[in-house]
């Protein structure tokens, strides 16, 4: 690839080989550690790290709980074989401020880097959990799957397989009393099967921890059932037995961080705010549409779009994108026409961009 091109830019790579293009479907560079110029690199100055994978087709699968009574319960987690084809493009169409994906994918190599020189959790604690909490609507859940499939094409070489649950948090109360401790155990016995595959990495997903997790204090003012605190106990006894593993990270998200109890809280290694996006954020999920639309041809004629901090050929372009930006955040309706005859439609909402993940990922790292 260095010899193929003089500089490496972040995006898909053209096959030119005949012997690549029959057997793979694509080559992305998706990360790039360039400072300087942090959407490309001279290939002399890159050291590829190159990640091969093929994406998982088998879709979600489900696993039930068990009735008091021996009936079949509700579900109590959906699993995934990671990485998925459900999850393609998910980790680039996701746009935060700069550093919060970036955090992200750090700690989790810091995380197998204190695993791999055995540093003492009595002194270091590592938990390896994540909590992301800020308004709803914001993407936690969409970050935390989208984080499992990077680290899924990030550790291939070191666990070829991986996995994702995602716990149905409701499902584990029962109206049984006592009963809603043990499904929690019972759903822990099963990942605790799962991270003994040491070819295997489990990535736990909680969404709305604070429904597992809710404050023990407010039951002893009587405002919480005492089946709750049990709920609360198991989980932290099951999550300080998952920490001993390597092969294991357990991802929450909570839009009332207020109703969490104190000791999750503590528990989690970083507690990273989602919140709304700031203007530059804003218009780069717009740009990120209008691309979308001019490349399955709704929208023409299909030119390039200047990034925010980029002055760009085309300033009426730019100026469009900015205050249309402005009337959308002040609830605007905007017409919008399209390349169709006749068409005039008002165009009134977001959506997420739509970028497909590379299956030979590559890193351009600055020497």
């Amino acid at each position: 690839m260095t010899r193929a091109f003089s500089t490496l830019h972040v995006g898909p790579v053209h096959l030119a080989d005949e012997f690549l293009q029959q057997h793979v479907l694509s080559v992305c560079i998706v990360d790039l550690n360039n400072p300087n110029k942090p959407t490309s690199v001279e290939s002399w100055q890159a050291e590829l790290a190159v990640h091969v994978f093929q994406f998982s087709e088998e879709g979600p699968s489900e696993e039930g709980t068990e009735g008091e009574d021996g009936s079949e319960g509700t579900t109590a987690c959906t699993q995934w074989v990671m990485p998925a084809v459900e999850f393609r493009g998910m980790w680039d169409s996701l746009i935060y401020e700069a550093e919060i994906k970036n955090h992200l994918l750090e700690y989790t190599s810091t995380a197998m880097l204190f695993a791999d020189k055995c540093v003492d959790s009595a002194i270091i604690s590592c938990n390896r959990v994540v909590l992301l909490h800020g308004p709803p609507g914001t993407g936690k859940t969409s970050l935390c799957k989208a984080l499992a499939q990077k680290l899924a094409i990030r550790f291939v070489d070191r666990y070829p397989n991986c996995q994702l649950l995602e716990i149905n948090a409701h499902s584990l109360f029962s109206r049984w009393f006592s009963e809603s401790g043990k499904l929690v155990m019972k759903l822990f016995q099963h990942i605790q099967e799962m991270v003994d595959d040491e070819d295997s990495f489990v990535c736990v997903l909680i969404d709305e921890v604070e429904s597992l997790t809710a404050a023990r204090k407010a039951a002893m003012s009587g405002s919480e059932p005492s089946d709750a605190v049990r709920v609360v106990n198991a989980l932290l006894t099951q999550i300080d037995a998952l920490k001993q593993r390597s092969n294991v990270i357990i991802l929450t998200t909570s839009n009332i961080t207020e109703a969490i109890d104190l000791a999750f809280v503590d528990r989690a290694d970083i507690k990273q705010y989602i919140g709304l996006p700031n203007a530059k954020a804003r218009y780069e999920i717009l740009r990120s549409c209008v691309h979308e639309l001019m490349r399955v041809g709704i929208v023409a004629p299909s030119v390039p779009l200047p990034c925010f901090d980029e002055p760009g050929e085309d300033m009426m372009v730019k100026l469009f994108l900015l205050s249309f930006l402005r009337l959308a955040s002040s609830d605007a309706s905007v017409p919008f026409s399209s390349s169709g005859p006749g068409s005039n439609e008002c165009w009134n909402g977001k959506s997420e961009r739509s970028a497909d993940e590379c299956c030979g990922e590559s890193r351009g790292l600055q020497r």
